[in-house]
């Protein structure tokens, strides 16, 4: 088997971060149990990217996924509530962009891709690949990613900073074996964590910025 290349973050590359809301997180209306973990290997590479995205469900108050509507899951994320609130530990720019996805209330709104204009705005600051982390895995994470390789983006999933819902013990690994059937690769915050850490190692003259300027033209 070919190894896998070494990943760095490069000028056309993009995070987008998936849903990381105070209804999905241990104590809210719709929690992934290890939910927080996620926090420390998202805010590390946040600075790291030349553009970011975060990715929010904002439902209307009757929408389709809701049980009273005849969808699988309870309220969770209303529009405009405490619920559909990024968490404060999230540790975004202000320049990062914020798309709302699940509005309409027929749409499921797992892909962050799904009636926004996440595709056209990629595309307009000429993104070609994108990293791909959050809440969760086996849904909004997946979804995103599957339908950003539809687009013909590269995608590069974050296992270590996402986490899933897991309603069967196996669906994180069976979401992350259907990613790579579909081409998308799955890698640890660290892989690029380390990268960086090296560059600044063999220059240790550099300013942390410095060394990220220097990974981002290898």
């Amino acid at each position: 088997m070919t190894p896998m290349p070494e990943l760095s973050i490069e000028a056309d590359d993009a995070l987008v971060v998936v849903d990381v809301q105070h209804d999905f997180l241990p104590g809210g209306a719709l929690a992934v149990a290890e939910g927080e973990r996620i926090f420390a290997p998202i805010n590390a590479l946040l600075p790291r990217f030349p553009r970011v995205y975060a990715t929010r469900d904002w439902h209307p108050p009757d929408h389709s996924s809701f049980t009273q509507h005849g969808g699988p899951w309870p309220v969770h994320c209303v529009a405009g509530s405490h619920g559909a609130a990024l968490d404060q530990r999230l540790c975004l720019s202000q320049t990062a962009r914020i798309v709302e996805k699940g509005v309409d209330r027929k749409t499921d709104g797992y892909s962050g891709f799904a009636a926004t204009d996440l595709a056209a705005d990629l595309r307009a600051h000429g993104v070609r690949r994108i990293f791909v982390c959050g809440l969760a895995t086996d849904y909004c994470v997946k979804a995103t990613a599957l339908d950003a390789k539809a687009e013909e983006f590269g995608v590069v999933v974050l296992a270590d900073a996402s986490a899933a819902v897991n309603l069967r013990p196996t669906d994180e690994d069976s979401a992350l074996e259907e990613l790579r059937r579909a081409g998308v690769r799955i890698a640890n915050s660290t892989e690029l964590l380390g990268q960086i850490a090296m560059l600044a190692a063999a220059g240790a003259h550099l300013e942390p910025n410095e060394a990220f300027d220097r990974a981002v033209e290898i």
